[in-house]
């Protein structure tokens, strides 16, 4: 349900009815991850997520593929919602790397900065297609890094033709 009510409303959900949704989204819940604030320009997301059975591994940390998923759709949703209907926007790869056992309640935070959206515009104007990554730290209470996280953030101009010289 959430996947494709955000596929077919792209650029037109405000960012506290995809809190709410989002929210309510079994994958989500049933990791424990909750989105705590979504900018309404969607350049800023922060999600969180409790330790609980549902998500704790066998030597009582995070789970792994937990932390993954706290991290998974988010740059690939603020791009669509800031650059519109006119581009391609896919999670091409990721890598995460633990730093440290997860316990209690960890977090997020995600930062599009306007400067990097004209950038993504203006490659994809000239090139067509923009790879790029985007790392996103996963903190615990203290501050403390527990994962790092490379998302590899695919962009393609629907309207680019290649230029003939």
């Amino acid at each position: 349900m959430f996947p494709e009510l955000i596929r077919k409303s792209t650029g037109r959900l405000p960012a506290r009815v995809l809190i709410f949704i989002a929210n309510l989204w079994f994958p989500f819940r049933g990791a424990g991850i909750r989105i705590i604030h979504a900018s309404p320009d969607y350049r800023r997301v922060e999600v969180q997520m409790r330790l609980t059975w549902f998500n704790r591994n066998y030597v009582g940390t995070h789970f792994g593929g937990s932390l993954y998923a706290l991290t998974d759709p988010f740059y690939m949703m603020m791009l669509i919602n800031n650059l519109g209907s006119d581009y391609i926007v896919w999670d091409k790869a990721a890598k995460i790397e633990f730093i440290k056992p997860g316990r209690g309640t960890v977090s997020t935070s995600f930062i599009l900065e306007k400067s990097e959206i004209e950038q993504i515009k203006s490659i994809c104007h000239e090139e067509g297609r923009y790879i790029f990554d985007k790392t996103v730290d996963v903190v615990n209470k203290s501050g403390e890094v527990v994962a790092s996280v490379i998302k590899t953030l695919y962009v393609r101009n629907k309207n680019w033709e290649v230029k003939q010289d």
